[in-house]
This record gives structure tokens, C-alpha cells and sequence, in this order.
């Protein structure tokens, strides 16, 4: 049975799902409905961006690094975004990550999910989107082993941190974050986690 997960809540994926070596991880998104105003401008689409920074030791150390879609696969074969939705229209997930959690290299020990608005300065921002949420499903059987939906008013966020899958003590666990950002853009975002010297 799927866990409902709570903000900075942590869940253990290896005990939740025995065996499990490969996860899914969906996020999905609505737009808000506006009322419909006569001689209103048609509201562009708004199109949201999930990428997986993967993190040595907690810190950013390559660009390769960053699975997103204009970089569709890691380097290492174990991280695939499975390509840009750009709409977010529609019921289910709007954007997939699929990762190796057994072929991943040991020196890896973090990947942080997030989401950005796609050119957000067209005053787009993360109040316009509702139901926005984040599952992880065993690749393997297809259940579905947690889900985090982000109920906060993120009005005036551009980006959003979804979650993490982290390595502890040889178990692989997922953190519930849901933290709004006003990161333009993912390069941004991604040097939150940059090594500095």
C-alpha cells in the first residue's frame, strides 16, 4: 500500500519495497482554471520543467550530472528522464525519471528532484499550478510505494524542490521537501548544490 507523505517526512524505499532496484519517479501538475473574461488575453500554457541533480557527497560536481531534457540520460545509464511534457495537461504523471538505484555508482550518494517553470519570467510562477505532487513506483512491480502532494501556496515561486532520494547506511530513502524557490531557471537552481571552494 502506497505511503502519503508529509512534508520533510522520510520514508526507507528499500524496506518499503523488497527487492527494489529500479524506481519511477512521477511528478505531475495542474493549472489553475481561471474564469474566463471576455476580450482577455489567452493565457500562455505553462510549461514545467523535472530534472535529477545528482549529488557526490551532497555537492554538484559535473553538468553531466544534471538529467534533464535537453540531457536525457546520465552518463552512467542509471538516470533517464523519460522527455519534456509541455503542457501539463492531462491526468497522471506529466513527466517521468526512471532510476537504477542498483547500478548507480557508489560515489553518488544524493539526487535531488525539482521542478522549474520553463522561461518563468513571462511572470509565471508556481501559484498558477495546483495538484502538484510527487510518487515513487518499483519499477519492477509497477505499485506505487509513495506519493508526497505539495498542498502549500507557492504563489511568486519560480522552481520547486520536490524531494530526494538519498543513499544511508546501504538503504536508499526518499525525503518529502516541497521548498519554493525563485530560481529563475535550472542553472540556478543547480548551483545551490555547486562545490564551493
Amino acid at each position: 500500500m502506497s505511503i502519503s507523505l508529509q512534508k520533510g517526512q522520510k520514508v526507507s524505499l528499500t524496506k518499503e519495497s523488497a527487492g527494489l532496484s529500479k524506481v519511477i519517479i512521477g511528478l505531475g501538475w495542474d493549472e489553475v482554471k481561471r474564469s474566463k473574461v471576455f476580450f482577455a488575453p489567452k493565457p500562455q500554457a505553462i510549461d514545467c520543467d523535472a530534472s535529477a541533480i545528482l549529488l557526490h557527497d551532497g555537492k554538484l560536481i559535473y553538468k553531466e550530472d544534471i538529467v534533464y531534457f535537453g540531457n536525457l540520460r546520465h552518463p552512467t545509464g542509471t538516470v533517464q528522464h523519460m522527455g519534456d511534457n509541455l503542457t501539463g495537461a492531462g491526468e497522471g504523471d506529466d513527466e517521468q525519471i526512471i532510476v537504477d538505484l542498483e547500478g548507480i555508482p557508489a560515489e553518488y550518494d544524493k539526487i535531488v528532484l525539482v521542478v522549474n517553470i520553463y522561461q518563468a519570467v513571462q511572470r509565471q510562477q508556481f501559484g498558477m499550478i495546483q495538484n502538484a505532487f510527487i510518487r515513487l513506483v518499483d519499477g519492477k512491480t509497477n505499485k506505487e510505494i509513495c506519493k508526497y502532494n505539495l498542498t502549500e501556496d507557492y504563489s511568486n515561486m519560480t522552481a520547486m524542490i520536490f524531494g530526494e532520494v538519498y543513499r544511508h547506511n546501504g538503504e536508499w530513502k526518499f525525503n518529502a521537501i516541497g521548498q519554493g524557490t525563485t530560481d529563475p531557471g535550472l542553472g540556478e537552481l543547480a548551483n545551490r548544490y555547486i562545490q564551493r571552494n
